[in-house]
């Protein structure tokens, strides 16, 4: 839907549309991925303990600690399976997409054409067109200006015609059937020259209406790369760093040398003075490299942040089993609703933290690694911690509180129909 503004008018072919949408979805798998760990483990455990399934368990010595460790090793497999896709199948993906967009942006909405209105759609041409039969499609009373030949202007008159794509789509045709063409010069106004037509064809581009797809390939952002690659970035960044920061020094090491000699010689005790009028009169190359140092800090950041997300999002599965586990066994439900219910507050906070982390990782305010695993750290031990309270003691999650919510006349109902 975020999309439809550049998809409407162009004519587009279904499998475009149905390509682009595949190419979409690759994003909302990685997080969909650990929000499905989390709602099937609360649904598991929320069937058994809801069965008395868990109480028996423990009975016979399984604590909830090994009842943990099946879907702990499940987990651990779709992380795998999560970085391996966050590595070679969603970079692709998202930089497959970004062409596809680029293509389609490029390609014009279809051509129009209104009884009475000249149209400007094609370049050097204006068509206008009093009278058009919705049956046949046929054009009536065609009036065409053709200024691709800028020493001339033609005008061409007819009575009917038809428009169409030629075969390799690449020329939109106007096949005219009895008329005149009227030519006039820019350069010799006293020449004219008029023709008759019985039967006239018009081949005008068409390029920007028909849509060609880019090959993969080119310049890739930090979303379109794996790991690997944007390890080798970073090492870049980093020696480019190493440079800035040896010639900004060398700079400033000249330039107090040369103020203390030239100030040394004259007079001694205005040495600060010198050095100050210095910097200020190489002001302009010492910001041009703070800035440089700025950009290369800032790209650094952000592809550490792209770098630690292919990890920290497939790890989320492992925390989402620890919370997943003991909220399945305190409220004994089963349920989708309950599940989904539960999972969506704890994806919620992950989310803020993972986004708050990345935009302040991304302004150099915290580092990469504690704004992206800082959500997996705070869930992960509010998750060892609901573990340790379940398996102790058998906790239940009072949801009586929600029902003080539902008016009385539909808790009435409920009852009624349950003892039905």
């Amino acid at each position: 839907m975020k999309m439809a503004d550049k998809l409407i008018g162009k004519g587009l072919s279904t499998m475009v549309i149905l390509q682009l949408v595949m190419y979409s979805l690759a994003w909302m798998i990685v997080l969909v991925v650990p929000m499905s760990v989390l709602i099937s483990t609360i649904m598991a455990f929320g069937n058994m303990s809801q069965n008395n399934e868990v109480a028996i368990m423990k009975a016979t010595g399984v604590s909830l600690y090994k009842m943990m460790i099946p879907p702990l090793l499940g987990s651990i497999l779709i992380a795998w399976g999560l970085v391996y896709f966050n590595n070679n199948i969603y970079p692709d993906s998202n930089h497959a997409a970004r062409l596809l967009l680029e293509d389609i942006a490029r390609k014009k909405p279809t051509l129009s054409l209104a009884p009475g209105v000249f149209s400007k759609d094609i370049p050097n041409y204006s068509i206008l067109t009093r009278e058009i039969d919705q049956l046949t499609n046929e054009l009536k009373s065609v009036t065409i200006y053709d200024y691709s030949n800028p020493p001339k202007i033609n005008i061409v008159t007819a009575q009917k015609g038809k428009i169409y794509f030629s075969k390799d789509q690449k020329k939109l045709i106007m096949d005219l059937e009895t008329g005149e063409i009227h030519e006039t010069s820019n350069i010799n106004k006293s020449e004219y020259r008029r023709l008759r037509f019985d039967r006239h064809k018009i081949a005008m581009p068409a390029d920007e209406f028909t849509f060609e797809q880019s090959a993969p390939g080119g310049q890739r952002g930090d979303r379109e790369l794996g790991a690997n690659a944007m390890l080798t970035i970073v090492d870049s960044l980093a020696n480019l760093n190493k440079l800035e920061l040896k010639d900004f020094t060398n700079k400033l090491t000249r330039m107090i040398t040369k103020a203390k000699s030239e100030v040394i010689e004259a007079n001694p005790t205005n040495v600060s003075v010198k050095i100050e009028q210095q910097i200020r009169f190489d002001e302009s190359s010492i910001k041009s490299i703070s800035s440089r140092l700025d950009y290369l800090r800032k790209e650094k950041n952000r592809y550490w942040v792209e770098i630690h997300k292919k990890y920290a999002l497939p790890f989320a599965c492992l925390v989402f089993v620890l919370i997943g586990a003991p909220l399945g066994t305190m409220s004994r439900k089963g349920g989708f609703g309950m599940a989904a219910g539960l999972s969506l507050f704890f994806f919620l906070i992950y989310w803020v933290f993972l986004i708050g982390g990345e935009k302040l990782a991304d302004r150099g305010l915290l580092s990469p690694f504690v704004g992206i695993w800082g959500a997996n750290i705070f869930l992960g031990l509010i998750g060892v911690l609901l573990m340790i309270k379940s398996a102790k003691e058998m906790v239940t999650i009072n949801f009586e509180f929600f029902n003080k919510l539902i008016p009385k006349s539909w808790r009435n109902t409920e009852v009624a129909d349950e003892n039905y």
